[in-house]
């Protein structure tokens, strides 16, 4: 597909840095490439950290700078062989804006309730994890259900998925506000999102995007969003985002997004990385699972702008009309 779906800038400086910086990635410890023993619980807590920054599009370079440690002090703990002190799993998991546990280990083991909750939750499929998920939003919501919620449209996943371009065409369509998060973000920070993390670091602009988000909710009862490809990597966001818009996921194969990137004339991805598309196919697949928590899924890829578009919206006037038919307002 050789469609140019956006002109707008890369749309969030983590991806953005963690395509340009794959090279950090890197370089493990020398015992490890002489396969020396491994312990299995070091070697899993490698796994999560490794995949938290992955979901947080953040390269080992960028977490060796915001945690003060040296890159191959992480390459051991990610390949499993660098017994890391407390203080310094914790200096990671603030760095990536996860609890303690989540790093260390599975903090559903801590009571007896957990565990029942855990058993009952096992081995159910996608579609039965998302209807708990739900009840038990609804449930210990604090406060009432947002009546406008599918009057907004918000449309997530990595940059290249075409969230600009058919965001606004589905916001001409319907006659609503089209907001760029990023935008957004930009105006409350006076800077762009790039300064931001190179001056404050990751943790900063999460901040900007939750309360850009905030911003928009409160300001807009209709509006598509195109959202930044990281929000959904802070749980606290991403909820926040779920619970006020209905939410799709455009997709499209990790080729096709560097496809499309590059055809912007942005060739900052490729830019003496030859590993820009592992990089990309990681994030991709660190994402994948919360960018299926979206109401909706629409695969972009191999068709031409006019039908992917036309089949965006024909699908997604069906899935709001048959989810609540007497709140859905046509334009």
């Amino acid at each position: 597909m050789n469609q140019n779906y956006s002109s707008a800038p890369l749309d969030d400086p983590a991806d953005e840095d963690a395509s340009r910086a794959a090279g950090a990635n890197r370089g493990a410890d020398s015992a490890a490439e002489r396969g020396a023993e491994r312990d299995p619980f070091l070697t899993a807590m490698g796994d999560r950290v490794r995949l938290l920054r992955a979901r947080r599009g953040m390269t080992r370079k960028t977490l060796a700078t915001e945690t003060g440690l040296s890159e191959r002090h992480l390459a051991n703990l990610e390949s499993g062989v660098g017994n890391a002190s407390v203080l310094v799993l914790r200096q990671i998991a603030a760095t990536l804006n996860c609890p303690l546990a989540e790093v260390i280990g599975d903090e559903t083991t801590a009571s007896a309730e957990w565990l029942l909750i855990r058993e009952l939750l096992q081995g159910r499929d996608q579609a039965a994890l998302q209807r708990a998920r739900v009840a038990l939003a609804e449930m210990f919501a604090q406060a009432p259900r947002d009546p406008h919620r599918k009057d907004r449209i918000a449309l997530i996943g990595l940059r290249g998925a075409g969230k600009s371009t058919f965001g606004r065409m589905l916001a001409q369509e319907r006659k609503v506000p089209f907001v760029e998060l990023t935008r957004v973000i930009e105006q409350l920070a006076g800077c762009p999102p790039s300064e931001i993390h190179s001056l404050y670091g990751a943790s900063a602009y999460r901040r900007y995007e939750h309360r850009a988000l905030e911003a928009v909710i409160h300001e807009h009862e209709r509006a598509v969003i195109a959202s930044p490809g990281g929000l959904v990597s802070e749980s606290g966001t991403f909820n926040a985002l779920l619970s006020h818009c209905f939410t799709v996921w455009l997709q499209a194969t990790p080729e096709e997004h560097m496809r499309r990137v590059v055809a912007q004339g942005d060739l900052r991805p490729m830019s003496g990385n030859k590993e820009a598309m592992d990089d990309l196919k990681r994030i991709l697949a660190g994402r994948s699972e919360l960018y299926g928590r979206a109401d909706m899924t629409f695969d972009t890829s191999e068709k031409t702008l006019a039908d992917a578009y036309l089949q965006l919206r024909d699908r997604l006037a069906a899935r709001l009309a048959a989810e609540s038919p007497d709140e859905v307002r046509v334009s």
